[in-house]
């Protein structure tokens, strides 16, 4: 996967930034980005983070049999990966371009140069010798990759530690930490490399160049150099000419940046050595509260633990009383129980029906009322009289018969025979 090109408006505002010494992140035309030196949990492996770019270095060793035209000396052995977590534009498994200039420039950075005594590395002459393997992994990509991975290589060289061993004719025996302390390696300087980035054909000169500043600049040189001011290797790309005065004016600028990180390498070890002296947290138990694997930067964020007691109970007793946990049963229709606040939906409807209810209650009352009195009227009219009473809406018709003699009845029946005849010739006619 390619990276997203940068438009000709991005390019014309990044140029023109720099003609009027301005930069994207606010820095000088001779500024590094902020450095960090963490290390990990074993010995050998560190952390550099400069500016946004991540580094990780891990140093391992084993025993091999050493060169045949150097069969005293030890073997150094280096390799940069370029993950595609680091940026998308790196392919995994694929050595790149960009991957092998960067092997080349560090082998030739620390191995070239003689900083680290090989022959101290021999264990038996022509048969056995360490191996040191320096693995440099990309985390993350913001440009000047070669800076960070020396800064980064040559910590780690210093911070490792190599097994002791015991040498009886012909058998070799390893130590572990626990029988013998492990060995450092015989380092005699620290070379580091400086970049420069050149614009308008050498015309205006960046140090530290981030990733977009990359995209736009026409050359880079680089400069390896120790503290003692001494050249371990130079090299430029890009296919302009640079004049003998440009390249004694980046040589001054990097020993000052130079004997700077130099300083910041030996204190991060002597802080790193006391710590571990002193049984504190160190290495991967002490990155993980500060969150330093898995972010870049952690803003932090005071907080007053003093008195949090007394302004709690003050909180407490200044706050309201809370309402009842379980609510109180409500009853909203005779014979039906309800916890909790009451529902009227629906409850119109059953108000109309009680309202409906209520209304023939009464009249069934009315109508009982004035049955009671027809039956007491009755009574006192004696025993030969008949009451009839007659519903216009219903077709039957009730006659209530008082307690009187077989005359009455007979006398009743046929009375009411004889309306009952006269009544049907009516509705005949």
């Amino acid at each position: 996967m390619k990276d997203t090109p940068l438009s000709n408006c991005e390019r014309d505002f990044l140029l023109r930034a720099i003609e009027e010494k301005k930069r994207l992140d606010g820095r000088q035309t001779y500024d590094y980005r902020r450095i960090k030196i963490t290390f990990g949990t074993d010995y050998g492996c560190c952390f550099v983070n400069l500016g946004k770019t991540r580094v990780m270095a891990q140093v391992s060793c084993e025993l091999v049999a050493p060169k045949e035209n150097r069969p005293n000396e030890g073997i150094m052995f280096f390799n940069i990966e370029l993950s595609p977590m680091a940026s998308p534009a790196f392919e995994q498994g694929r050595q790149s371009e960009l991957s092998v200039k960067l092997n080349r420039q560090l082998e030739r950075c620390l191995r070239n140069s003689k900083c680290i005594d090989t022959e101290s590395l021999c264990v038996v002459s022509g048969k056995t010798v360490w191996q040191i393997r320096v693995d440099v992994h990309m985390l993350n990509n913001d440009g000047n990759l070669m800076d960070a991975s020396s800064i980064a290589a040559i910590t780690a060289l210093c911070h490792f530690r190599r097994p002791d061993v015991g040498v009886q004719g012909e058998e070799v025996t390893v130590y572990s930490p626990e029988e013998r302390d492990p060995i450092p390696l015989s380092i005699y300087h620290m070379p580091i490399s400086v970049s420069f980035s050149f614009f308008q054909q050498g015309t205006y000169l960046l140090v530290d160049p981030c990733e977009r500043e990359e995209r736009v600049m026409d050359g880079l040189l680089m400069i390896a150099m120790n503290k003692h001011r001494e050249i371990c290797s130079i090299q430029s790309s890009g296919g302009i000419m640079l004049l003998k005065e440009q390249v004694m004016r980046c040589s001054k600028i990097a020993s000052v940046k130079v004997s700077e990180i130099t300083e910041l390498i030996s204190k991060a070890l002597l802080n790193d050595k006391a710590a571990r002296k002193a049984g504190g947290r160190c290495g991967f138990a002490e990155s993980m509260p500060q969150e330093r694997i898995t972010a870049l930067k952690t803003d932090e964020t005071p907080v007053e633990m003093k008195d949090v007691t007394e302004s709690a109970n003050d909180i407490v007793q200044k706050a309201e009383a809370p309402p009842p946990a379980v609510w109180s049963p409500v009853v909203p229709v005779p014979g039906v129980g309800q916890v909790g606040q009451q529902n009227t939906w629906g409850l119109e409807e059953e108000d109309d029906d009680e309202e409906d209810d209520e209304e023939g209650s009464e009249e069934q009352k009315e109508t009982e009322t004035k049955m009671e009195e027809d039956q007491h009227e009755m009574e006192d009219r004696g025993a030969g009289d008949v009451v009839e009473i007659s519903d216009s809406e219903e077709e039957e018709v009730v006659i209530l018969h008082p307690e009187i003699p077989d005359k009455a009845k007979i006398t009743g029946s046929s009375s009411h025979q004889q309306r009952a005849a006269t009544s049907q010739k009516r509705q005949k006619k």
